[in-house]
């Protein structure tokens, strides 16, 4: 049976947040002189001499309302990254207890453990990038705090099957946190569905890849009120700024922009991925279900420089394991989709 304080940090239950002036202020009033603001006004706009809602109600409760939960099931972020390091920051002791991941995947799990001094446990994804769930079970110890799986998984692109996850979720006693940052690229649906199911699941998405919101840094986490309840009680008082959430406010009201976008996306990866396998250097190109493509090829070195000097970036993974001789190409528009496609048949 999964007990949130069994692994929550003895300090952290122990801790009493900060307080900030707009936590302590309840009701409306109109002449503001609690909270050390500039209160003749903000030279970057208007309503910026103001500090922003720490508590993000109003932004919360619309995302709320577009992905069916409740508003206490929300935790807002600094972009993703930013409940990552929360959440080990919330349970794990430095220097005692560990985490497990499964690589080839975001490597933001791995520097964030190092920065946390958390001891790094790792289970190599199979060849088709599936999770060997026996492993994972057996490499579990008491201290073993946190399991990242990451589906749509970075760098491969796949979804994991979600039985291995379940099987995860139901063994563990510790946080399962879903990375689903690319989850509006496929067609499964989001493990938000089946947070009333599994108290430990903690699932992260983000405004930067299908809301093209990048540039705003607002990541998403949603798990059991209990769980958030924690996370907000150690992030920083205003950790989401006015603008961002004014701006996120006004893309949420245009989701079904949203959609002609993630089907223009997902049109493109197809193509791409049904015409790089005619290219001579194209060696295996991995099925995507997000916004990107692993494409394993003979020279990943020398195309990744060849492709430079044509003014194109994509990222070389061939140096990690379980991605040998791999590009992770991100999916452009048609003209830049064109554009590449014409660079490697060049090379």
């Amino acid at each position: 049976m999964f007990n949130l304080n069994d692994i929550i940090r003895p300090n952290v239950l122990r801790m009493k947040p900060y307080s900030s002036a707009r936590d302590e202020f309840k009701g409306t009033a109109s002449v503001f002189l609690d909270a050390n603001e500039n209160n003749l006004g903000s030279l970057a706009g208007e309503n910026y001499n103001r500090y922003p809602d720490p508590h993000q109600k109003e932004l919360k409760q619309r995302i709320a309302e577009i992905k069916g939960v409740e508003p206490d099931q929300i935790f807002l972020g600094n972009g993703s990254d930013e409940a990552i390091d929360l959440l080990f920051r919330m349970v794990c002791r430095p220097g005692q207890d560990s985490m497990l991941h499964l690589p080839p995947t975001y490597g933001m799990y791995e520097v964030s453990a190092n920065l946390n001094e958390v001891r790094l446990d790792a289970i190599q994804l199979t060849a088709d990038y599936q999770i060997p769930v026996e492993e994972v079970l057996l490499a579990i110890k008491p201290e073993t705090k946190i399991i990242f799986i990451c589906s749509p998984n970075n760098p491969t692109g796949n979804l994991i099957e979600p039985e291995s996850i379940e099987d995860i979720l139901r063994a563990f006693k510790g946080l399962v946190v879903v990375d689903e940052a690319y989850i509006d690229f496929a067609s499964d649906q989001s493990w938000t569905n089946r947070l009333q199911e599994f108290p430990n699941l903690v699932i992260l998405q983000t405004f930067s890849k299908a809301w093209g919101m990048a540039g705003l840094r607002l990541g998403l986490a949603f798990a059991s009120a209990e769980i958030i309840s924690v996370m907000d009680k150690i992030k920083p008082p205003y950790n989401i700024n006015e603008a961002t959430q004014e701006l996120a406010l006004q893309a949420l009201e245009r989701e079904e922009a949203l959609k002609d976008m993630v089907e223009e996306i997902v049109q493109e990866r197809e193509l791409l991925i049904n015409a790089l396998p005619a290219l001579a250097t194209v060696e295996h190109v991995y099925p995507s279900d997000a916004n990107f493509i692993l494409v394993k090829v003979k020279d990943p070195n020398g195309l990744y420089n060849f492709l430079l000097g044509k003014g194109i970036v994509v990222r070389n993974r061939a140096s990690l394991p379980g991605c040998e001789g791999c590009l992770r190409i991100s999916v452009g528009t048609l003209e830049e989709n064109q554009e590449l496609l014409k660079a490697i048949a060049e090379f």
